[in-house]
C-alpha cells in the first residue's frame, strides 16, 4: 500500500501525526510509517528509482543528530528493506540514513524519526513477509531485490545485529516520551 492510495484511514492518520508533532509528542515511523510522517509534515512520497527487498547496508550520516540516534561509533548497519516508494526530506528535517539504492532512508525532525528501512524485524516477521511476498520478489528483477533464500540465509545473526540497532534507537525515542 502507499501513502498516496485513496484509503479512508490515510487522511485520519496524517491528521493524528500532525497533531502529535504540533504537541511535541515523539512520532516514530518505519517504512509506510516514515512515509506517513514525511507527508504529514510537508514531504512528498513518490516511486523509488529502485525497489528494495531484503537485507542491505545503510549509511549513518556523519552529523550530530544521526549520531544521537544511532550512537557515535556506528557508521553503517545492515537493515531490512521492503519498499518501492520513498519520501522526500521534510523542511527542517535532518537526513540520518542513506543507502546506495535509496538516498532518504531516514530523517529526524526534533524528537520525531522517520525511517524508510526496517529496524523492528524479528525472524518470524521476516519469514512471514517472505512467504506472503514471494510472488512480488520473483517478478521483480531489481538489483536490490533479493531472492527469498538469500533473505533467509543467516537470518538469526542478521536479526540479532538489527535488534542491537533497534535497541539504541528505541531507547532514544522512549527517552523523548518522558519529557
Amino acid at each position: 500500500m502507499s501513502v498516496n492510495d485513496d484509503l479512508p484511514w490515510i487522511p485520519k492518520t496524517l491528521g493524528l501525526i500532525q497533531e502529535a508533532v504540533a504537541r511535541g509528542v515523539p512520532v516514530l515511523g518505519h517504512c509506510l510509517g516514515g512515509q506517513l510522517l514525511s507527508r504529514a509534515v510537508g514531504g512528498v512520497v513518490s516511486r523509488a528509482p529502485i525497489k528494495e527487498i531484503g537485507w542491505g547496508e545503510v549509511q549513518v550520516a556523519d552529523n550530530p543528530v544521526a549520531h544521537g540516534w544511532f550512537g557515535p561509533q556506528r557508521n553503517a548497519f545492515v537493515a531490512f528493506h521492503w519498499h518501492g516508494e520513498t519520501f522526500s526530506l521534510p523542511r527542517d528535517a535532518t537526513p540520518i540514513l542513506s543507502s546506495p539504492w535509496c538516498q532518504n532512508q531516514g530523517f529526524a525532525l526534533g524528537p520525531h524519526l522517520g525511517l524508510q528501512c526496517h529496524i523492528e524485524m524479528t525472524e518470524e516477521l521476516v519469514r512471514t513477509w517472505c512467504q506472503a511476498g514471494a510472488r512480488e520478489i520473483e517478478r521483480d528483477p531489481s538489483p536490490a531485490v533479493q531472492p527469498v533464500a538469500r533473505i533467509l540465509e543467516h537470518l538469526e545473526s542478521c536479526v540479532a545485529a538489527l535488534q542491537a540497532v533497534a535497541d539504541t534507537v528505541y531507547a532514544r525515542w522512549v527517552a523523548g516520551l518522558k519529557n
